[in-house]
């Protein structure tokens, strides 16, 4: 039980926390509305499945290496750079279905796989507290991978379907301030892994 608490407790402060995966089930439920809001939502069931192997594989091999995820954060940041501009220069869609493709799962794979924190949850966090219950109870470990995900996924979920249902008065000058202040939070994160990688790199 208590790994199965923390498992929920850790997963919705993850899911709950200002990132990139939250501005972009944000960003993609305001721009093609709440199915592909809810894909991202769900695509770290996919995605973050190497990361968690690689990170309880090589948990003990990594300790300390600075320089590998300075550059993956580096290449983040300039991927966030990338969709806070595509973020500015949206306009205001006829609110019919796109034509445009939305590559949600490509987008959120990308997201994922080049932010450095997810690495540095699961390495610091999350690989040694499965390695931990599993020693004690294989069980103990699943429960708690269940409930990290629960609430790291339903809470982005959850927020994908307000955002939907609130989306028919994101019109005009709304949507393009919404799209504007999500771009900027995008910036805001795209600095943030950048000065991550910088001292990374020079540690």
């Amino acid at each position: 039980m208590r790994y199965l608490l923390l498992g929920l407790g850790l997963g919705l402060a993850a899911g709950l926390s200002p990132g990139p995966m939250l501005a972009l089930v944000t960003m993609q439920t305001l721009r093609h509305g709440t199915r592909e809001g809810m894909k991202t939502a769900l695509a770290p069931l996919l995605t973050d499945l190497p990361i968690v192997a690689a990170s309880i594989l090589l948990l003990s091999r990594l300790a300390g290496a600075e320089r590998p995820l300075g550059g993956v954060a580096l290449v983040g940041a300039l991927y966030l750079v990338w969709l806070a501009w595509e973020s500015f220069r949206t306009r205001p869609p006829e609110w019919a279905e796109s034509r445009v493709a939305p590559a949600t799962l490509g987008k959120a794979f990308l997201t994922n796989l080049l932010n450095p924190h997810v690495y540095l949850f699961w390495m610091a966090v999350g690989a040694p507290t499965v390695v931990a219950a599993w020693k004690g109870n294989p069980v103990w470990a699943l429960l708690f991978l269940a409930g990290f995900y629960l609430c790291l996924v339903g809470s982005k979920l959850v927020l994908a379907a307000l955002i939907g249902k609130s989306r028919h008065v994101l019109r005009g000058a709304g949507y393009l301030t919404a799209m504007r202040v999500l771009g900027a939070v995008l910036l805001l994160m795209a600095a943030l892994l950048a000065r991550d990688g910088v001292r990374f790199l020079h540690q």
